[in-house]
């Protein structure tokens, strides 16, 4: 929007006669420009204010259809660490939720999977008084989590561009390149929907980071007012405060980066050159931060004592585990620059030079102390605070992409300047390079540019497409659609056990059911160890599974001999011995060991034949060898392929390659075999289909 002269030009200067009174002509101009200029910022907020809505709202519905859109598996902490928990809150102990060694030992804080489990328990009470069908209830309920993630990751893009819009300013292009970016990153829309606790602190803190006075950092000039004096601020430091502190709680290592973030606030003499702030600043700054961390942390000891039954402090169970158990190294380690090889460029993508560039000139800024500082030196904090994240998290034996996600806003805001400077240029044709980015004048607006490098551009848009379409929808999708085939198969065999609170049914592996026709095990996976979602996805508690398991040895002392030689029953099942044969010697000692004695179904753990076996196509193999080879020939046990799908083009661990595949035991009434010769042709013509 043009602004007004009468807005921006020089103060209206006022005759007087010989009396010393103001000249009614000029009195009246004056005052008609003030009016003027009070229209016109009043129209200047009202566009501005539907412009904000406008944005949120776009991003809301986009996230949605994004998450409606990921179909396939990532990793098993999406569902494990938050969406089993969750359920055991919404439906109770006997609900059949999986609650691994983490959440027996304290590990974790209750407050995000208690997110989901409120929305579980409240949308199912709605659909429960609506007598809804409880195959359409369980639907509605699978795909309740994705859809209010959705709404954090699109909170998370709008305050990323919020932020860059406070950086950069309102007529600048760098925000609209900061929010573009973070809509066609494949990580973005790989992830940010999934229900990780990193999704959620990704979206926690930049929204912090979006509320946090960074005023404190411009020059002496500039805060000739100290900073908590000013209308809001201390709200703004409240809400910025709360979520830091939620975001710390839910990841411990968050705490890094909002460490380094106050510090460079209290070092404002480092970056302005000028006399550090007042005490009266100092002292509101530490007061609120003790105000809200406290009653952060009274919400998240109330949370933790209902949902464990006794106080407990997840965040030093979480590093009492981790560092001095060491158990951290359990689940992998890799190479000092991880990180750096890998992690960066996997979030970043195709925006990953944008991205180098960015952090360099920001971090290589100098400090200044004139009133224009405070761009530069934000932007300086963050890329430090970026390295800073990066070079601690390297220290750490054990390393994932998703550790360092919350940095990704930040890169993306760092980024930002240099790719709008890259694919766009002013509409008269004239080009400028900066080695900084430029702080916002009227005379840079974002409507006076176009385009250029539009070759490049449709390359790297379509390589996103192509990333994220792949990933979201075929790479790692079976384990997603196989539960969906398997609650199916339940609900038409089973229909009238198809109650989603607590029963008397237990549903773990561990006990026996007690009536007859609770006996099933319905389901049983021999893949690595949480290779599927569990009852997020399966729902139903009376549909009894078993999987392998991979618990690591909390019994050993780091270092000791025992540990290095310990297996977990997934690993047991995979040891190949020799000549690369692997899984009978597991099936027949310990999944099935009664049935070598002829004893029929054992009662013990594991001892049930399930009605399906699930598996990568590698397994079949072993399994023909254990049941139409050894000696539990002739048991009854006659394999028959069901269902399969395909999981991808690649898969770097070797037991998960192939197909997904799920066999008939035949050994119980009413199988799939006896459902194809019912429905005759059309029946066979539908497996054929599936497989």
């Amino acid at each position: 929007m043009e602004s007004d002269p009468a807005a921006e030009g020089p103060p209206v200067q006022h005759k007087t006669d010989s009396a010393g009174a103001p000249d009614e002509t000029h009195k009246l101009d004056s005052e008609r420009g003030k009016m003027h200029a009070q229209i016109h910022a009043q129209m200047h907020a009202q566009v501005a204010a539907a412009q904000v809505h406008d944005v949120l709202s776009l991003l809301l519905v986009f996230r949605f259809l994004n998450a409606l859109c990921v179909r396939t598996f990532f990793q098993p902490d999406e569902y494990f660490q938050a969406l089993e928990p969750a359920w055991s809150i919404a439906f109770g102990g006997n609900s059949g939720a999986w609650l691994t060694w983490e959440w027996q030992h304290q590990l974790r804080s209750s407050l995000h999977p208690a997110i989901f489990g409120l929305a579980y328990k409240a949308v199912d009470e709605v659909m429960s008084f609506l007598h809804l069908f409880p195959p359409f209830r369980a639907f509605i309920l699978v795909a309740l989590p994705g859809a209010l993630q959705s709404v954090f990751a699109a909170l998370g893009d709008f305050y990323t561009w919020k932020l860059a819009m406070d950086i950069y300013g309102r007529e600048s292009n760098a925000p609209w390149a900061a929010l573009w970016v973070t809509v066609f990153n494949p990580w973005q829309w790989y992830c940010s929907t999934r229900t990780f606790s990193n999704s959620l602190e990704t979206a926690l803190t930049i929204a912090g980071l979006c509320y946090w006075p960074w005023e404190m950092l411009a020059g002496a000039q500039a805060n000739k007012t100290a900073p908590f004096q000013q209308r809001g601020r201390v709200t703004s430091l409240r809400i910025s405060l709360v979520l830091a502190a939620i975001a710390v709680l839910l990841r411990p290592t968050n705490l890094l980066i909002w460490l380094v973030i106050l510090g460079f606030s209290l070092a404002r003499l480092m970056l302005t050159g000028e006399s550090p702030l007042p005490k009266s600043t100092v002292w509101a700054l530490f007061r609120e931060i003790v105000l809200c961390g406290t009653a952060v942390l009274g919400i998240s000891l109330i949370s933790d004592r209902l949902y464990f039954g006794f106080w407990t402090f997840p965040p030093y169970k979480w590093l009492y585990f981790n560092i001095s158990q060491s158990l951290a190294v359990f689940y992998g380690h890799m190479p000092w620059h991880y990180y750096l090889s890998q992690g960066i460029p996997l979030l970043t993508t195709t925006f990953l030079p944008f991205t180098i560039v960015g952090i360099y000139k920001a971090a290589s800024s100098s400090p200044s102390s004139n009133l224009s500082a405070l761009q530069p030196n934000i932007l300086r904090t963050l890329a430090f605070t970026t390295l800073a994240m990066l070079v601690a998290l390297s220290l750490i034996s054990h390393k994932e992409v998703r550790f360092i996600y919350p940095l990704l806003p930040i890169l993306h805001i760092l980024a930002a300047p240099y790719i709008a400077a890259f694919f766009t240029k002013p509409s008269g044709g004239a080009t400028t390079t900066t080695t900084r980015p430029a702080a916002s004048t009227s005379s840079s607006r974002s409507s006076r540019v176009t385009l250029r490098h539009k070759l490049t551009l449709a390359y790297i848009l379509s390589l996103n497409l192509l990333l994220a379409g792949y990933l979201s929808l075929f790479h790692q999708a079976a384990p997603i659609s196989v539960l969906s085939f398997l609650r199916s198969e339940f609900e038409r065999i089973h229909p009238d056990a198809l109650a989603l609170g607590s029963t008397d049914l237990s549903t773990t592996s561990t006990t026996t059911p007690k009536k007859k026709k609770e006996e099933e095990l319905f389901a049983l996976f021999l893949t690595p160890c949480h290779s599927t979602p569990w009852r997020s996805h399966l729902v139903y508690p009376a549909l009894r599974a078993r999987a392998l398991t991979c618990e690591p040895p909390l019994h050993t002392a780091p270092g000791s001999v025992e540990r290095r030689a310990y297996l977990d029953e997934a690993d047991r099942f995979y040891l190949q011995d020799d000549a690369g044969v692997y899984g009978v010697e597991f099936l027949a000692e310990e999944m099935w060991p009664n049935l070598l004695g002829g004893e029929g179904k054992g009662k013990g753990k594991g001892e049930e034949m399930p009605r399906y076996i699930i598996g990568f196509e590698g397994i079949e193999p072993v399994l023909q060898a254990f049941f139409e080879e050894g000696p539990t020939k002739g048991m009854g046990v006659k394999l028959r392929r069901v269902w399969s799908a395909w999981n991808g083009v690649f898969n770097d661990d070797w037991r998960r390659r192939g197909r997904l595949v799920v066999w008939d035991t035949g050994v119980y009434g009413d199988s799939y075999k006896e459902r194809i010769e019912v429905e005759g042709e059309e029946g066979k013509g539908r497996v054929v289909d599936e497989l």
